[in-house]
């Protein structure tokens, strides 16, 4: 229930608080046995807070309630319990606007959400939740913020982007750059914000920062359970949860690598059981851990509007695709094969065509501007091969990426010239490198030919560079592969085959610009973060461009 009476007056947690309690939650060993023993005087809520998917009079709270000790994540265990939430228009609580109660289920992982509506548009609030009995527990307060009216005037919207954050593969120091800015009007996570592999599998062994929980690899509802789970007690993803809200889709790690709509490269039926249990056990666990509406067949493709500025179509491209074909075999270009599924395709081409915003963003996972490897040298092609799933005999076209379903791409591409879609950028992640692309009509003659579209492609949080696999120093041997990336892609204005970091998009009228922060060691929890390029598509352009400096 809902009500929009101010509740009486408690203290809330300081900023410092909620710091210092997920710090307090991440450095316990090990991680789950921590969780269990901090809840042994009553209800905790030791995986923070969090806030997403903003709309122009609401947003999606979310918390995990330990409710005893026996209450361990994945476990079943643990009362059904209580929990009232409350936003407010200041921190400390005395302008609440909407409150409301709702019960933490055993059966939904002691996981909350609240669908809060009526709130005014543009706006930031306060957050928090509260159970038990007598004298309550309450949560860390975060703050978030509601979208521009749907048609409103929009001045101008900021996003963080991520994605890739591999747990064993360092801290996310990222996250608490990101969450260090007041200036975001929202975080957007492009997929793999989990992975599912075994404990010293990705990376090897010998290179893990800090083990994955459970240590095996994880293919039940409670295993999937847990890993969130783990994840949710970084310090650093606890305060960007804190204090942004997250828009977020899924990639292949969600589930298991290179993911199809009817099985995965890293999934084997005949010892690891029925795809189809596994996914539903990996579905369910994200909507449970993560602060995101479910939308059309309980998948993740859904669209947000920011004012009259930029229309955020969030795309799903795994749960329909077609098997990726084999290298080389020709089925890359089968109009039977797809990438989207065709409800998907058609709603994403519907609203590009219908969209009457500045700005149509397109979230997808994994990147859509071709790429012919060219003349790699050859002890380079191994590296890079293994960082993009290829076979390490040759490259001639990622088929997890849209080239491997070229004619969803051309269908896509198609749509936008001949319906004369200006202004669209495709928002992407997966393959751990940064990017900044002219989408091509016709890769072949370009740049004779026109382009349709631009494309920023963010690095890894902490998953594997080309740097890592060979474990050189960043920027040195690299370099000769993203030279000769770029000679045979004459689309591709810029890619980063070393860094880890982050993107901020800024977006205004006028222009679309991506600036790129990379961090000094993925392995150092107090890494610093640090410029390094910026690019941008000027309206109407289709095009990217260098700029000199960040917006901000």
């Amino acid at each position: 229930m809902t009500s929009r009476h101010p509740s009486p007056p408690f203290s809330a947690p300081s900023r410092r608080t909620v710091v210092r309690a997920a710090a307090a939650t991440a450095v316990a060993a090990p991680v789950l046995g921590s969780t269990a023993a901090r809840a042994a005087d009553g209800p905790a809520f030791l995986h923070g807070v969090a806030s997403g998917d903003p709309l122009p009079d609401g947003i999606l709270l979310w918390t995990r309630v330990t409710p005893s000790p026996d209450a361990i994540p994945g476990s079943g265990r643990g009362a059904d319990t209580a929990v009232r939430w409350e936003v407010s228009e200041d921190k400390d609580f005395a302008q609440v606007v909407a409150r409301g109660t709702t019960v933490a289920r055993a059966a939904s992982d002691h996981t909350v959400k609240a669908d809060v509506r009526g709130l005014a548009p543009a706006t930031a609030y306060w957050f928090r939740f509260s159970a038990g009995e007598g004298t309550q527990t309450v949560s860390p307060a975060g703050r978030t913020r509601t979208a521009p009216a749907a048609g409103a005037a929009t001045p101008g919207v900021r996003f963080g982007v991520v994605s890739c954050a591999n747990w064993e593969a360092g801290y996310f120091s990222p996250y608490r750059h990101l969450a260090a800015r007041a200036d975001l009007d929202a975080v957007l996570h492009l997929g793999d914000y989990i992975y599912e592999y075994a404990s010293g599998s990705y990376p090897d062994a010998k290179y893990v920062v800090r083990q994955h929980e459970p240590r095996h690899e994880i293919l039940t509802l409670a295993d999937y359970r847990t890993r969130h789970a783990t994840y949710k007690t970084d310090p650093d993803l606890q305060t960007l949860h804190a204090t942004h809200p997250v828009i977020a889709i899924w990639d292949d790690h969600e589930f298991a690598n290179d993911a199809w709509s009817g099985g995965a490269e890293n999934h084997t039926p005949g010892t690891e059981g029925a795809w189809a249990d596994r996914v539903a056990g990996a579905k369910q666990a994200y909507f449970e851990w993560m602060p995101v509406r479910a939308s059309t067949e309980g998948t993740v493709y859904r669209r947000l509007r920011f004012g009259n500025l930029a229309d955020l179509h969030l795309l799903d491209l795994r749960s329909f695709r077609s098997q990726q074909a084999g290298t080389g075999s020709g089925a890359v270009d089968d109009p039977e094969r797809s990438i989207t599924g065709r409800a998907q395709l058609d709603w994403l081409k519907s609203g590009l065509a219908g969209s009457d915003a500045a700005w149509k963003l397109v979230g997808t996972s994994v990147m859509i501007s071709p790429v012919a490897f060219g003349s790699v040298p050859a002890h380079l092609l191994e590296p890079l091969a293994e960082l993009l799933g290829l076979p390490k005999e040759g490259l001639a076209v990622n088929v997890d990426q849209w080239d491997g379903y070229t004619d969803d791409r051309k269908e896509l591409i198609t749509h936008l010239r001949d319906r004369s879609i200006t202004n669209t950028v495709f928002l992407t992640g997966d393959i751990h490198m940064a990017w900044a692309n002219d989408v091509p009509v016709k890769a072949a003659t370009y740049p004779l030919s026109a382009s349709a579209a631009t494309e920023f492609v963010v690095t890894s949080v902490t998953s594997d560079n080309i740097d890592d696999i060979l474990h050189v120093a960043p920027q040195t041997v690299s370099v000769v592969a993203a030279a000769a990336v770029k000679a045979a892609n004459r689309h591709v204005k810029w890619v980063d085959m070393d860094s880890h970091g982050y993107g901020v998009l800024d977006v205004t009228a006028e222009r679309s610009q991506m600036d790129y922060y990379a961090v000094s060691d993925r392995t150092k929890r107090d890494a610093t973060s640090a410029w390094t390029r910026s690019y941008r598509t000027l309206s109407g352009t289709q095009k990217v461009e260098r700029v000199d400096r960040p917006v901000r």
